[in-house]
């Protein structure tokens, strides 16, 4: 692959030093440069020789291309370092910043090494910062290939490598978590599995998605105001409203797979960051609303429902099927299989039967734990389209009730009915 390797540098190389030299000189031009600095920055020292671990990110960009084993890894290395490159140029140029501080003079070996990055690298473009905008990226592509003491030493250095950002004098604070969320969009943009979302754009057609997604855009937007309003620290508000804006685009356009849960039942990197106060939140509620019934109920034959299984949980079951779109599945040592379905919706008909036909398979090697985030809707009505399926019910309303003398507090509306009901045709068929 390092042919291929050298092509993404010969592209890559010059469209860096041209974007971001353009950027610089056609900043230093405006009048409409401002700054966003906090009070206790003008503590944070300055550490010349830090300068070396920011230089050494040059090094480490150019040996990232030469650790994907193959065309697709190499491609989507590829893809996110030039994501990173046009979304920061482009909020250079929209929303331009100035670093303040005036940086004493320094000499010896350091300070020449502060020299030659002067020569080039203007205090104009600050927000997000592209040098930590490509530490998460390449962190992300290192850290896939290092074992042992040496993935130690590589967090130890990507570490550095953050903090130089603000020992060095050349960004202030504001510019950090900007430039995480530039890498970890990237990230999300170029997945290591699956498609990227940009192949899954299609208008929600379902009234139920449209719906939740003005609901959680309508969060992101007071999210927003709140932030916009006291800002100082409440800055930190923009998290969660990107977080939300996310979500509400998932419900919009991008489905469950906006969500990015891999086939170990955890979350993308990029999806995980992004998402993380939703996340959090998603999972408390989870808890809050299962408190009185903790525990999965078995159906029927090896077949368990209940919610997303805490740490330990899992341990009585052989396999678990999970329809949580939204939250993670620790699946180590189990068989696993997972069906992602946005939160409040019904899942589709092709999904009811996939999943029922995954129940039945993963039985066969012990009990199996079919889940959602709450165990109520999603994944009851999985099992009741494997009672179906499998003729050990004959029609919709015994394979519900069914379901809901093991766990009466399950919810199931006309749309999961609907998708229920193009099974029943099938059972006739034979299993």
């Amino acid at each position: 692959m390092w042919k291929r390797g050298v092509l993404w540098l010969l592209l890559l190389g010059p469209l860096f030093f041209a974007s971001y030299g353009f950027a610089n000189r056609f900043t230093s031009q405006r009048d409409d440069v401002g700054s966003l600095v906090f009070a206790w920055e003008q503590h944070l020292p300055l550490w010349p020789w830090t300068i070396v671990p920011y230089w050494s990110i040059d090094l480490l960009y150019g040996l990232s291309f030469l650790l994907p084993a193959s065309r697709r890894e190499m491609d989507r290395h590829g893809l996110r370092l030039l994501s990173a490159q046009v979304i920061c140029i482009a909020c250079f140029l929209l929303w331009p910043l100035r670093f303040t501080f005036e940086r004493p003079p320094l000499e010896g070996t350091f300070g020449l090494m502060f020299d030659l990055l002067m020569g080039f690298d203007k205090p104009f473009n600050q927000a997000p910062s592209l040098h930590i905008t490509l530490l998460v990226v390449l962190w992300a592509c290192f850290a896939r290939y290092a074992h042992g003491a040496w993935r130690v030493v590589l967090h130890g250095w990507f570490v550095l490598i953050g903090l130089s950002v603000l020992t060095t004098w050349q960004h202030h604070f504001i510019d950090v978590p900007t430039g995480a969320v530039a890498g970890l969009f990237c990230l999300w943009l170029w997945p290591s599995e699956g498609q990227s979302p940009l192949r899954r754009l299609q208008w929600a057609s379902d009234p139920k998605r449209r719906q939740l997604a003005l609901r959680y855009g309508l969060g992101c937007a007071v999210f927003v105001a709140l932030a916009l309003t006291l800002k100082g620290s409440a800055l930190w508000l923009l998290w969660p409203a990107l977080s939300l804006l996310l979500v509400a685009l998932n419900y919009l356009v991008f489905g469950a797979e906006g969500f990015q849960k891999r086939a170990d039942g955890h979350l993308s990197l990029g999806a995980q960051g992004l998402l993380a106060p939703y996340l959090l939140a998603a999972w408390v509620n989870s808890r809050v609303w299962t408190r009185q019934h903790p525990h999965p109920v078995q159906v029927a034959d090896n077949v368990w429902l209940g919610r997303i299984p805490a740490s330990g949980q899992a341990q009585p079951f052989a396999a678990i099927v999970d329809l949580c779109a939204e939250l993670p599945v620790d699946s180590r040592g189990k068989a696993y299989r997972s069906f992602p379905v946005l939160d409040l919706t019904a899942p589709s008909a092709a999904c009811c039967e996939a999943a029922a036909q995954a129940i039945e398979t993963l039985r066969q090697q012990g009990p199996v734990l079919v889940c959602c985030a709450l165990g109520y809707s999603r994944s009851a009505t999985a099992v009741a389209a494997w009672l179906l399926y499998t003729r050990r019910c004959g029609d919709i309303d015994s394979a519900l009730a069914c379901v809901r003398r093991a766990r009466p507090q399950v919810v199931l509306a006309q749309a999961q009915c609907q998708a229920l009901l193009s099974l029943v045709p099938a059972v006739s068929d034979g299993y």
